[in-house]
């Protein structure tokens, strides 16, 4: 839907997602599978399965998995663009930079 996507995403074990930011969605993750080292803003923090983080509207954010199995967890963003290019890049570790 325009305002709304639903994502599954697996974070290998010693992998992280770029810290990132959005300017038209938010984002709600709750950790299915494994543990999950989270960083909203300045702080961070660990999640274990069943718990989850709001991440305001343009916040920025990154998961890790610290643990020695994949990480799963359920991404829902919501607001009023979800496209891809909406995605602004401060650090990754696969070369990705910008939108």
């Amino acid at each position: 839907e325009p305002t709304y996507k639903v994502k599954r995403i697996i974070v290998l074990p010693g992998q992280r997602l770029s810290l990132q930011m959005h300017h038209r969605r938010a984002e709600h993750w709750t950790v299915v599978v494994g543990d999950a080292d989270v960083t909203v803003g300045e702080e961070t923090f660990r999640l274990s399965p069943g718990e989850h983080v709001y991440i305001p509207l343009e916040a920025k954010h990154r998961v890790a998995n610290p643990g020695t199995e994949p990480l799963v967890f359920i991404e829902v963003q919501s607001g009023t663009y979800t496209g891809e290019d909406d995605i602004v890049r401060f650090s990754d570790d696969y070369g990705r930079s910008g939108t």
